[in-house]
């Protein structure tokens, strides 16, 4: 029975180094959150077999450009130097960090292995909350500089298309009343659902979700999954759907 142990560790061994390396995805959490909100999803990302970095940069401490040009370079050179591809997947803000830095032309070798993105209730047009908002000082204390670029008129608005591989998903449920009446159409509570779309997106999804703790909901993760495996949404998943998949 001696030689047994010596057999499994070397088929486990060979095993391990015959697998293919795992795809990365970063995770950029929106403005005045932290990686904390993104735990649900990098734990089922984990488990499906993906290589995760979840991105902790303060997003209140300086303007979009500043944090465009550190966050998103620092969390994908944290992914696998051997990941064939890096997927990005974003809540609210971290979509414009994401198309800022890429509008500033990210070096070939990293545009070579960027796969696809998700971005999760993107204010890609601007948010009329900013609008009115913006200037008054719990909204600046809160937000810091990044948040005051975020108007209709902002930042966003002088960003062009995105590029290839792109999916959004959007919510237009609120639990905010008072600023949905700022926000023209359906809205999530802070992003109306037009704004999220921009020019360039290969999908577009609209759920019965909020805002805030839209990155948490089962459905999204399905979705989320969904895309950085086909490229696409699947708008008859369900939730016995997800649960199956995500079991599995």
């Amino acid at each position: 029975m001696r030689w047994i142990l010596p057999i499994v560790l070397i088929a486990k061994a060979t095993f391990a180094a015959a697998a293919p390396p795992a795809d990365c995805v970063v995770l950029l959490h929106g403005l005045a959150r932290t990686e904390v909100s993104f735990l649900v999803m990098e734990e089922a990302l984990a488990a499906e077999g993906y290589a995760t970095v979840n991105s902790d940069y303060d997003s209140t401490a300086a303007p979009i450009e500043t944090l465009a040009a550190t966050a998103v370079p620092e969390a994908i050179a944290a992914c696998p130097v051997d990941a064939p591809k890096i997927h990005v997947v974003t809540h609210s803000m971290g979509g414009i960090l994401m198309r800022q830095w890429m509008a500033n032309a990210p070096p070939p070798d990293l545009l070579a292995r960027l796969g696809r993105t998700v971005m999760l209730a993107p204010p890609n047009q601007g948010s009329e909350l900013v609008n009115t908002l913006a200037g008054l000082a719990p909204f600046d204390w809160i937000n810091g500089p990044a948040g005051a670029q975020l108007g209709t008129d902002g930042l966003p608005s002088r960003l062009g298309p995105v590029w290839p591989g792109v999916g959004i998903i959007a919510g237009d449920r609120s639990l905010n009343p008072v600023y949905s009446r700022l926000l023209p159409g359906p809205d999530d509570g802070k992003v109306s659902v037009a704004s999220t779309r921009v020019d360039g997106m290969d999908a577009h999804l609209t759920l019965p979700l909020t805002h805030t703790f839209l990155m948490n909901s089962p459905l999204v993760v399905g979705q989320v999954l969904t895309f950085l495996r086909q490229g696409r949404f699947d708008p008859d998943l369900d939730m016995i759907d997800v649960l199956g998949d995500l079991a599995d």
